[in-house]
C-alpha cells in the first residue's frame, strides 16, 4: 500500500531527534542518541553533504571530539592527502616545529585549499593537540591522518627525505625510480595520459620496485630508534604505497570515471587498513576510527544509482571488509543557504547560494517536517521501523563537492539513492551557511538565483 507524503512527514516528524542545543555543532546531549546508536563499533563514519558547509564541518567535529572523550577512538582518518595530513598529525601530538594549527594545516596548498584550511578543521586541531598533551601516555594520544591518493610529487619528495635520511644508497635508487616522471612535469595528468597510450612510458614497473624494496627493509629501518623510528618508517612506507596507486590512479582516469573512481576509494579503505594494522600493533589494542569524508564516499554506494552502475566506495567496501556489526555510517543533508565553492575545477572559492531543495529529493522531504535540525537513526535498536521503510522508495539525494554548479543542479548535484540502506543515521540541517576559509578569497556570488533554472540545464 502506498505511503501518502504527508504521512511520511508525520513519520519522519514522530521519529525525528531534535538537535535542540546543538547549534553550531556545541557537543550537546542532542547526540546521545546518535553516540548510543555507534555503540562499541569500531569505525565511525561521518561524512558531508558539501566540501563548503560550516554546519557539516562544526557538527561533525562535534561529535568526533565525543566519540574520542567518551568512547575511546583514537585516530581520524579524513579525506586529505597523506603527507599534508601526517603533518597536522605531528602537530596535534606534539612532535614537530609548527607553532601553531595554521601552521600545521600549511601543507594544504594546492586546491581546494578550504577543505582543510578552514576555521572549524583549526579549531578541531588546536582541540586535539590540547586533548594529547594532556594524555597519560603516547598510546593514549589521538592522530589524524589522510587517506587520499593525489599527492603524487609530495609522496615522493616524502620517500627521498626518509631515505635520505636513514640509507643514502637506497635514495640514490630511489631517485633513480622515481626520475621517470620527470618529463611530465608538475602535472601528474600528463604523465597518465602519455603512460596510458605508450606502455612504454609507463612507470609503475619502477614504483612498484621502490615500495617493494622499503617493505624488504622494514624491519632494518623501522626499529632504529623506538616508536619514532617506527612511525618514520610507517609514514615513508604509506608515501610509497601511495606513489604506487596514484600512478595507477592517473593512467586510469582516462579509461572513465568508474575505473579511476573505484581505484580512488580502494586505495582509501587499504590505507585506513594499513594504518589500523600499525596502530594496533603500537597500541596493543584494537583501533577505533573516525573517518571523516563527503557522503558520496562514506554512504553505501550499492545503495545508489552510481553503485548500480559499478561504483564503489569507502562506506560500502568498509561494510563488505569490516562488517556491518564493526562500522557506523552518518550522513547529513540540508535544504538550502550557502556553500563554499568553486565554479571550476582550480578555480577560486567563493560564497554560492544553494538553491531549495528540488521536489522529489530526501532533503526536500526533510524540509517539509519544519524541523530546522533533527537526527534520524535508520539502522539499530535506536530506529523506528515504521518510518524506515516508507524512505526505502528511491529519491533525489544532493550532493556538492569542491564545484558547485547551481544552473545545472539537477544533473550536476543529484542522483538517485535509497537512503535507509546507504547510511545508519542522518543528520538534517535545513538552512545552513558557508565555511570560512582561513585564508580570506572566497568571493560571494548571488546571481544564481535570477539565471536560467531550470532551463539552463
Amino acid at each position: 500500500m502506498r505511503i501518502s507524503t504527508a504521512n511520511i512527514i508525520r513519520g519522519i516528524r514522530s521519529s525525528a531527534r531534535p538537535l535542540e542545543g546543538a547549534h553550531d555543532g556545541h557537543a550537546a546531549p542532542a547526540y546521545d542518541p546518535l553516540i548510543d546508536a555507534i555503540g562499541d563499533r569500531r569505525f565511525a563514519l561521518i561524512g558531508e553533504a558539501s566540501h563548503g558547509t560550516h554546519e557539516f564541518y562544526a557538527t561533525r567535529a562535534a561529535i568526533t571530539r565525543r566519540l574520542i572523550a567518551e568512547r575511546g577512538f583514537n585516530a581520524v582518518v579524513v579525506e586529505a592527502d597523506w603527507p599534508d595530513a601526517y603533518r597536522v598529525n605531528r602537530y596535534v601530538r606534539g612532535f614537530n616545529d609548527d607553532s601553531s594549527a595554521d601552521g600545521a594545516l600549511s601543507g594544504f596548498r594546492r586546491f581546494p585549499q578550504w577543505m582543510w584550511r578552514n576555521t572549524v578543521v583549526e579549531e578541531f586541531v588546536d582541540w586535539l593537540r590540547a586533548y594529547n598533551a594532556a594524555a597519560s601516555a603516547p598510546r593514549a594520544q589521538v592522530g589524524l591522518y589522510g587517506m587520499d591518493l593525489y599527492s603524487l610529487r609530495a609522496s615522493i619528495a616524502a620517500v627521498l627525505r626518509y631515505l635520505d635520511n636513514v640509507d643514502h644508497a637506497a635514495a640514490t635508487r630511489a631517485r633513480y625510480r622515481y626520475s621517470c616522471f620527470e618529463d611530465f612535469g608538475e602535472d601528474p595528468q600528463a604523465y597518465g595520459y602519455a603512460a596510458r597510450f605508450d606502455l612504454e612510458r609507463s612507470c609503475e614497473e619502477a614504483v612498484v620496485q621502490q615500495l617493494v624494496e622499503l617493505q624488504r627493509r622494514s624491519a632494518e629501518y623501522a626499529r632504529r630508534d623506538g616508536r619514532a623510528a617506527e612511525d618514520e618508517y610507517f609514514h615513508a612506507e604509506q608515501n610509497a604505497r601511495l606513489v604506487k596507486n596514484a600512478e595507477q590512479y592517473y593512467r586510469s582516469m582516462f579509461q572513465g570515471r568508474v575505473s579511476s573512481w573505484n581505484l580512488r576509494d580502494t586505495h582509501m579503505v587499504q590505507t585506513i587498513g594499513e594504518l589500523v594494522r600499525f596502530l594496533d600493533r603500537m597500541n596493543g589494542a584494537p583501533t577505533k576510527l573516525v573517518i571523516w569524508a563527503h557522503n558520496s564516499h562514506l554512504g553505501d554506494a550499492s545503495a545508489t544509482e552510481v553503485g548500480q552502475a559499478g561504483e564503489l566506495n569507502v562506506g560500502q567496501l568498509m561494510r563488505e571488509t569490516y562488517g556491518q556489526e564493526q562500522t557506523f555510517l552518518t550522513g547529513f543533508t540540508t535544504h538550502d543557504g550557502t556553500v563554499t565553492a568553486a565554479t571550476d575545477w582550480d578555480g577560486p572559492a567563493e560564497t554560492k547560494t544553494v538553491r531549495p531543495s528540488l521536489d522529489g529529493s530526501y532533503e526536500q522531504l526533510f524540509h517539509e517536517t519544519q524541523l530546522p535540525r533533527f537526527l534520524l537513526i535508520l539502522s539499530g535498536g535506536g530506529a523506528d521501523r515504521s518510518m524506515i521503510e516508507p524512505l526505502r522508495a528511491s529519491r533525489l539525494e544532493r550532493a556538492i563537492g569542491v564545484i558547485y554548479r547551481p544552473q545545472t543542479e539537477r544533473v550536476s548535484h543529484y542522483f538517485h539513492a535509497i537512503l535507509p540502506e546507504q547510511f545508519d543515521a542522518i543528520i538534517h540541517l535545513d538552512r545552513t551557511r558557508a565555511i570560512t576559509p582561513l585564508e580570506a578569497v572566497a568571493t560571494v556570488v548571488d546571481r544564481e538565483l535570477e539565471e536560467t533554472y531550470p532551463t539552463g540545464v
